[in-house]
């Protein structure tokens, strides 16, 4: 057996964590201490392992966090109003197999945010593709879509992702184009992938928000009933150079 041409076919079949582990092991002269089973299945395992890994990293990636955030470093403190049994049920992902949604209000440095990108790291760990995205913007690069003929394919990617994080929800009014684009998002989502989302506005005020009853209504109808809520209450975690959340 040419041990040379074995790691060069590994590598042209872009097997390239299995062929830097049995170059390893050629060198340590390891192989002999193993069965062939068992040798096969460590490699195999190593090359399953990197794979996994790059493919987690890829998913972080694409998914644009703002912060990197974790469910451990989230702290529980009573004043918060954050129930740590529920949240951790949230964080066993149960609600994006079930096709749920997520609605986190509370004021402004409340940690809103972190809660809702925690879960998201969390889902890309699971192998779940994930968006996160700041309302607005998102929904003025949408309307900027519709004038260059990109608006199919740009609310597909948005629409077809596993879990979508909308922040900063209802910091600005809803014009009609974006009544309109928000409307596609939620009813393209409706029972099919959930979405969470991050808002100061309080939800019995968000009809107000969307404006023009009919939207309003339909938008409210499909998001609300099926979600989950936090109310995070308590002073800003902001305050006072405050780096846990």
């Amino acid at each position: 057996m040419n041990n040379n041409q074995t790691l060069e076919k590994l590598q042209q079949m872009r097997l390239s964590a299995m062929a830097s582990l049995h170059k390893q092991h050629l060198g340590d002269n390891r192989i002999e201490s193993m069965t062939t089973d068992e040798y096969l299945a460590l490699l195999v395992d190593h090359q399953w392992e990197d794979r996994l890994n790059k493919k987690i990293v890829r998913l972080v990636s694409q998914a644009c966090f703002k912060q990197k955030a974790s469910l451990v470093e989230i702290t529980y403190d009573p004043q918060r109003n954050l129930d740590k049994n529920s949240f951790v049920r949230l964080g066993t992902l149960d609600f994006i197999r079930r096709k749920e949604n997520l609605i986190v209000t509370g004021a402004s440095g409340t940690g809103k945010s972190y809660l809702a990108q925690a879960l998201g790291y969390e889902a890309c760990l699971m192998e779940y593709k994930v968006l996160y995205a700041n309302t607005s913007k998102l929904l003025n690069e949408l309307i900027l879509s519709k004038m260059d003929g990109s608006y199919l394919k740009e609310l597909k990617r948005v629409t077809r992702t596993d879990l979508l994080i909308l922040d900063d929800f209802g910091l600005q009014a809803l014009d009609q184009q974006s009544r309109e684009i928000m409307m596609d998002i939620i009813d393209d989502r409706h029972n099919g992938a959930s979405t969470i989302i991050a808002s100061q506005i309080p939800v019995s005020a968000w009809y107000e928000l969307i404006g023009e009853g009919t939207i309003a209504d339909a938008i409210l109808d499909r998001i609300v009933n099926s979600s989950h809520r936090i109310k995070l209450e308590g002073e800003s975690l902001r305050k006072g150079k405050l780096k846990s959340i």
